[in-house]
């Protein structure tokens, strides 16, 4: 009688990888701890790579007593080779990295391709080594987050649980990228995420812990700025620091305003012209560096100098000039870098000068003009990027003096209330539109339908009206509603929505229907926003028809909400 043949067991070796995979899965919240900590070690070694790449490299291309030549031939050579470079190869790798990280989050699932990695790193490398005065703290966001964005689709996580991975990446940078542990756990839960997802705070801390003890053990601990001891000398400075706040706010605002009217210059420019474009910033850095070597790249040296006493307030006012034209049209023309740093160069150079003013008209009661460039950086940092409890924490950590604390948050609070009165729309915010992408709220999904009704703006008004008269007199079975408002559309989807009423009132009718509409800015809402607020934004419109668009593309059509879908959803129907 012949023995059972038995099936060996498989040793652990041997199981699949699907098995793993699927074993992973089932184990996603301790696979999410876990990844905190490699996406931490990865991201605190991408951050030390990068600072040493942009220093050596640019120690190459301006060595000391170099050349005056350098000056202006480097930074129009590296932006007209990483205009092509983005334009070519790493298209989602323009730009500051904050919002386009803040876009995979709540527009792609939290999706970051690993060519747009690879691209932002050598790119903004390479812009920043030439000197084009945009900062690498930005980038390093996108990196980190692309990190996580990489290392979690790799493992087979869900959805969800990616998108919880970058805001760990874009935590991990910034603790590498300023040294501040404790402010990069902020200014991911407080810009990134918008609020303190408590689910999220253990990754967050384990991976800005993770990255800052690599970056002690590969470059020592060493803070970003060497300031002298703070010192409150009178009560009466809180005065001062309110008026620096004051400053803080109008120049933030400045900044902001400036470089998003620039952009949107550029953004009308042929498509053909955007490899170019960078060399428009490339060119005035040159040329400004010519004269003022000081413009050139993120400047941390000269802060340093400012926070310690050793400038003299007519360079520090300079400075903050020609480096707000510098770093708006470098930023606005296409290059790849960020605004962290750049926000910081003027908050020094801000404080330092009214702190050496203060300081000559009061030397009694003031500090030192150290001082006042120490909370500016705050001010203007709070102002620009709207994190104001990320600015105090940073700057303390920098400092790791208590004493201060109290004009940061009076300087800081007074630059953003100013900052947002002047610019109602946060920066992050305002690029994002400027791109067509619309980040979310927490309202709810709303009802929508196909599209009809739809016009072409190289129509001009008086064939639109003829074709509105027309299927008004031939309804169809497709389209048996007749609406007074119609959508434009060109080869990129949406571009506009138009009622009857605006091209009746039109005085002249060859007037093209793409000079009516604003591309950038047309009354729309999302799929997952509330009906409430498709009513509000019909009526306060004067429309019958709102374009349901998709939120990383503001001109991609997902379909129609009509006046008579909200009314029948909150049960006005017709008598």
């Amino acid at each position: 009688m012949s023995e059972p043949i038995q099936t060996p067991s498989r040793g652990w070796w041997k199981v699949s990888l699907t098995d793993r995979m699927a074993e992973l899965r089932q184990r996603e919240g301790q696979v999410f701890l876990v990844l905190s900590l490699v996406i931490g070690a990865l991201t605190g070694l991408a951050v030390v790579a990068f600072i040493l790449l942009t220093e050596r490299l640019g120690m190459r291309l301006y060595p000391v007593g170099g050349a005056p030549w350098r000056r202006l031939l480097f930074p129009v050579v590296g932006s007209l080779a990483i205009g092509y470079l983005l334009y070519r190869f790493f298209p989602n790798a323009r730009g500051s990295g904050v919002p386009q990280t803040k876009a995979a989050l709540f527009a792609s699932q939290g999706r970051i391709t690993l060519r747009t990695v690879l691209g932002k790193f050598f790119c903004t490398s390479v812009t920043l080594a030439s000197g084009i005065p945009l900062g690498r703290e930005g980038p390093s966001v996108q990196v980190g987050a692309g990190i996580g964005s990489v290392l979690g689709r790799l493992l087979g996580l869900g959805p969800e649980q990616v998108k919880k991975l970058v805001p760990v990446g874009a935590a991990a940078a910034i603790a590498a990228a300023f040294n501040t542990p404790l402010a990069a756990v902020v200014f991911s839960l407080e810009e990134i995420m918008g609020d303190l997802n408590a689910p999220l705070m253990g990754g967050v801390v384990l991976a800005s812990a993770t990255a800052w003890m690599v970056l002690r053990l590969l470059l020592g601990d060493h803070p970003l700025f060497k300031v002298p001891q703070y010192r409150l000398v009178s009560p009466a400075e809180f005065a001062v620091y309110a008026v620096l706040g004051v400053a803080g706010g109008v120049v933030s605002a400045a900044f902001a305003r400036l470089l998003l009217g620039l952009r949107a210059r550029f953004l009308r420019f042929p498509q053909k012209t955007v490899w170019f474009q960078p060399v428009a910033g490339g060119l005035l850095v040159g040329v400004v560096g010519w004269f003022v070597p000081q413009v050139l790249g993120v400047g941390y040296g000269f802060v340093g100098d400012a926070l310690n006493g050793h400038m003299a307030v007519r360079l520090m006012l300079l400075l903050l000039v020609l480096k707000l034209i510098t770093v708006t049209t470098s930023y606005a023309s296409g290059n790849a870098g960020g605004i962290f740093g750049p926000a910081l160069f003027l908050g020094a150079m801000l404080g330092g000068a009214v702190g050496t003013v203060a300081h000559h008209l009061f030397p009694a009661a003031t500090a030192t003009p150290g001082a006042y460039a120490l909370v500016g950086m705050g001010a203007v940092f709070a102002g620009v990027v709207r994190a104001p409890m990320t600015s105090v924490l940073m700057i303390f950590e920098t400092t790791q003096d208590y004493a201060v604390i109290v004009p940061l948050m009076i300087a800081n609070l007074v630059s953003l209330f100013v900052a947002s009165l002047l610019q109602h729309e946060p920066i992050y915010e305002a690029l994002a539109v400027q791109d067509g992408i619309h980040l979310p709220t927490r309202q709810t999904a709303s009802g929508q339908r196909r599209a009809a009704s739809i016009l072409k703006p190289e129509m001009t008004v008086r064939d639109a009206l003829e074709r509105i008269r027309s299927n008004k007199s031939n309804p169809t079975e497709s389209s048996p509603t007749i609406f007074r408002t119609w959508l434009v559309t060109d080869r990129r989807g949406v571009v506009g929505v138009l009622d009857l009423s605006r091209l009746e009132r039109e005085p002249s009718a060859d007037k093209q229907l793409g000079e009516l509409v604003d591309a950038l800015a047309f009354p729309h809402i999302h799929a997952d926003q509330g009906l409430d607020l498709a009513l509000e934004r019909l009526g306060r419109n004067q429309l019958e028809i709102l374009p349901v668009v998709n939120r990383a593309d503001i001109h991609k059509l997902e379909g129609i909400v009509t006046l008579r879908d909200v009314l029948d959803a909150y049960g006005v129907g017709r008598a």
